[in-house]
């Protein structure tokens, strides 16, 4: 019972969020500093998504297969390479990592 309670809230949580941002007026969502904020924070919070997930394992610091993939992305967005490339890179050397080290 505590579960889907906790679904309800969280359900309700979301719907409310997204109801606060439809009632922002459009003159503050004109101003500069909030589109420029509003195109920065999706990267930002990807990026610390990404080395989260990256480089911790529960609460300590690793570094293994995955940050090798995730070096192999960035080289390969580096290169420019194709989206579907970049994660081609990554997935083979990761698990070319994971082979090599066990």
């Amino acid at each position: 019972m505590n579960t889907w309670i906790a679904i309800a809230a969280t359900a309700l949580g979301c719907y409310l969020v997204k109801l606060l941002g439809l009632s922002v007026p459009a003159g503050v969502l004109e101003r500069p500093a909030v589109k420029r904020l509003a195109a920065l924070v999706p990267v930002a919070l990807l990026a610390a998504l990404t080395a989260q997930q990256t480089f911790s394992d529960a609460h300590t610091l690793v570094i293994d297969a995955r940050a090798a993939g995730v070096g192999a992305a960035a080289l390969a967005l580096l290169l420019r390479a194709p989206f579907l490339v970049v994660v081609g890179a990554a997935v083979a050397v990761a698990a070319a990592v994971r082979a090599l080290t066990g």
